[in-house]
């Protein structure tokens, strides 16, 4: 009899249990990717009602990921330290303050405020449900697991487009975007509460008080065998710090290459997610059908996640997002050649989500294998903090091109914002990342 917990997981099939938590950190981050791209559907009604230009409008934009990156940082560590649950709620708790707190805004700043509190509950919670993704499936599903969870961020935009576009922007105005996302996130409170068990995974590194009751608790809400005695004690910090994941030579060059390639991809993937309404809006189309090109560029996405997805159980993470990465560049150029239609920006947003998403996913995959148990949470956080550099700075930037090319310059501003996806490729490819399907913990 197995008295590892993380072995038991591992080998054992899937219960149902275990994908309903999958289901509920897919919900999660389809959470995130509303609340992220919330902005981006109100911002054509702000640049309207305020008269913000575009310089400043990419300030607004890049408010909550900033905030994301922070919280990726300060947060991540939160789920490594206190528990992924704790983690999760807290950061439930930030955003659902900073929503609603963004729809009373009656300016630039304190909207650029809020958001950017968001952005805090966002980035802790990416790395607290990617962990649980990760430590909740077994090694067969864990590349589907953490697909499904990454295209839930598309999902939850796409969803959200859809209700920004066909009711809460024709029936109300920009602020009612941010109050939905506030109600839904409150929604999803209870849920985690009731149905999401602390990973035994967490609970076996960290050995808390009663840990052999709590895990064998956790391991009976997924349905599993428990575990008589507790493993040995690894010999590693039970405590996690940035520095156990820089220490070592060959995990620094993979948590840095992989930290600056998803940076730069960040730069690219982000023009689109948070540009493309304005763009549109600026041909001369109302916000309710400038924003449905959006909820395009993500259901391309959550398309291109899932059949990467099962493109990485055949031929693992690193080649196929190096090929991702690079057909993402070409579609995001192609998206600066200009549309006569709105169904032709629809398709030239849905192509660059397919593409780029589907590169995401990669990187995320990538995460999950990378670091050990005991600092899992802090080297995603780690890595999602130095990522939202790139994610931030992806709407000033293009402002910036913007204001300096003209706004008329739609080609060659879209051509420079795909570069990043291209050096990401050539960061991936030098990445010493093989077979690393298994707990390095």
């Amino acid at each position: 009899m197995a008295t590892d917990p993380r072995i038991i997981i591992d080998d054992n099939p899937m219960s149902v249990r275990q994908w309903i938590v999958v289901a509920l950190m897919v919900a999660l981050n389809a959470l995130d990717g509303f609340d992220v791209l919330s902005s981006a559907f109100a911002a054509p009604g702000i640049s309207r009602e305020w008269g913000v230009p575009r310089d400043a409008l990419g300030i607004v934009l890049s408010a909550e990921l900033v905030g994301m990156g922070f919280g990726s940082l300060l947060l991540g560590t939160v789920a490594d330290r206190l528990g992924r649950k704790p983690a999760m709620l807290f950061c439930l708790v930030i955003m659902v303050a900073g929503m609603y707190l963004a729809s009373t805004a009656g300016g630039v700043t304190p909207l650029t405020a809020w958001r950017f509190i968001t952005g805090l509950g966002i980035g802790g919670m990416l790395a607290a449900i990617n962990a649980v993704t990760a430590e909740t499936s077994n090694r067969r599903g864990r590349s589907l697991a953490m697909a499904l969870m990454v295209i839930g961020y598309p999902l939850g935009a796409v969803i959200g487009g859809f209700a920004s576009s066909q009711w809460l922007l024709v029936a109300f105005d920009w602020r009612a975007v941010f109050l939905f996302g506030a109600i839904v996130t409150a929604g999803l409170i209870p849920l985690v509460l009731l149905l999401v068990p602390e990973t035994p995974a967490f609970l076996v590194v960290v050995r808390p008080a009663r840990a052999l009751a709590r895990i064998n608790r956790s391991l009976a809400v997924l349905r599993q065998p428990g575990i008589e005695t507790m493993p040995p004690v690894a010999d590693q910090a039970s405590k996690p710090k940035i520095t156990d994941i820089l220490s070592k030579p060959d995990l620094r060059k993979v948590t840095l290459l992989l930290a600056f390639g998803y940076m730069f991809h960040t730069i690219t993937f982000y023009y689109i997610l948070k540009w493309s309404p304005q763009i549109v809006a600026d041909f001369g189309y109302p916000p309710a059908q400038a924003a449905t090109v959006l909820t395009w560029a993500n259901v391309g996405g959550a398309l291109g996640g899932t059949l990467f997805g099962f493109l990485m159980m055949k031929w693992d993470i690193k080649w196929p997002t190096i090929v991702l990465l690079l057909l993402g560049s070409v579609a995001v150029t192609a998206f600066g050649l200009g549309r006569e239609t709105l169904e032709g920006w629809r398709v030239a947003t849905f192509m660059t989500g397919f593409t780029t998403n589907a590169a995401i996913v990669g990187f995320y995959s990538a995460f999950a294998r990378g670091f050990p148990v005991h600092a899992r949470a802090t080297g995603t956080g780690l890595v999602l903090g130095i990522g939202r550099i790139g994610a931030a700075g992806s709407p000033i930037l293009a402002g910036l091109l913007f204001s300096w090319l003209g706004d008329d310059q739609l080609l060659a501003v879209s051509a420079v914002m795909a570069i990043g996806s291209v050096i990401a490729a050539l960061l991936l490819l030098i990445l010493p990342f093989g077979d690393t399907d298994r707990d390095p913990a």
